[in-house]
């Protein structure tokens, strides 16, 4: 049973990748150099921080939801983030229940609403460092995307706030322009990170061997791997030592204690998806009843 569900997985993530790479906004540099470009996590990687979280707390400052709401769902994925990656089960209902929660709500308002929040929570929270290395790629000539599990459409906002090429995100699946709250495919987490860029390097014409991958995660081992250059951005434990094995670059600029620190890859993981849960409660309270 449990290959049966891994191989569900693996279906998904192939989908989830397809979808993504076609949701993805390109837009070509002034003096373009076609065949490389560059691929960035979002969540600790360019921004400090988990950025559906930010959201989240961008809607609570409006009386959105309550922070009971944000608790009730923050237990849960713990569970999920201590365990699912062991346990294909867990992982398959993060995957049903997911977008769930945004039944109703339209994406014109989470754009705007995103527009907003990025404006007002998210932007002192990008990384200078990870900026200027993606600032770096685009004078260069290369397109740069941001690749994350965050929602396509804050995803976009990110992008287009950054100057950056497009992103890759999860899609959710919409109609008439509302979520029905079912994605296509699977999170863009992990493997299916990889068949987005995978995806997009065919459709793009990218070479990926020239291609640039970062990241904080582990998770994203699948990523970094599949382009000849990779570098790790503030690590986690296991893919510090891994860059180290493999003699990726390392670049970390967090400030603080050592213990915060470590916490922070734990924290935005549960704060991502506990994020988006109490996101999309308040977008359903707030906007269903004029739907």
């Amino acid at each position: 049973m449990w290959r049966l569900i891994r191989r569900r997985h693996e279906v998904e993530a192939e989908i989830a990748g397809e979808a993504a790479a076609a949701a993805a906004v390109t837009a070509p540099p002034a003096d373009p150099d076609l065949e490389a470009a560059a691929f960035f996590d979002v969540d600790n990687t360019m921004m400090r921080g988990a950025s559906i979280y930010h959201f989240a707390r961008g809607l609570a400052t409006r009386g959105m939801f309550t922070t009971s709401d944000l608790f009730k769902f923050a237990v849960g994925q713990a569970v999920f983030r201590l365990r699912g990656n062991e346990n294909p089960e867990h992982i398959a209902v993060a995957r049903e229940t997911a977008l769930a929660f945004v039944a109703g709500a339209k994406v014109d308002d989470v754009v705007r609403l995103g527009e907003e929040i990025y404006d007002e929570v998210m932007a002192d929270r990008i990384w200078g460092g990870t900026r200027a290395l993606a600032q770096s790629h685009l004078d260069a000539g290369q397109r740069v995307w941001l690749v994350t599990a965050t929602p396509i459409e804050l995803a976009r906002v990110i992008a287009q706030r950054l100057g950056l090429t497009g992103a890759l995100g999860t899609v959710a699946e919409t109609r008439d322009g509302i979520y029905t709250g079912r994605l296509v495919g699977d999170l863009l987490h992990g493997p299916a990170k990889a068949e987005a860029v995978r995806a997009l390097a065919r459709r793009e014409g990218l070479d990926l061997t020239r291609c640039t991958a970062y990241s904080d995660s582990a998770n994203d081992l699948p990523m970094l791997s599949l382009v000849g250059n990779a570098m790790a951005i503030n690590p986690d434990t296991e893919l510090r030592e891994h860059a180290k094995q493999v003699g990726w670059p390392i670049k970390d600029f967090r400030t603080g204690r050592k213990a915060t620190l470590t916490a922070l890859p734990i924290a935005a993981g549960v704060g991502a998806v506990a994020g988006g849960v109490a996101a999309g409660i308040a977008l359903r309270r707030h906007y269903r009843p004029h739907l």
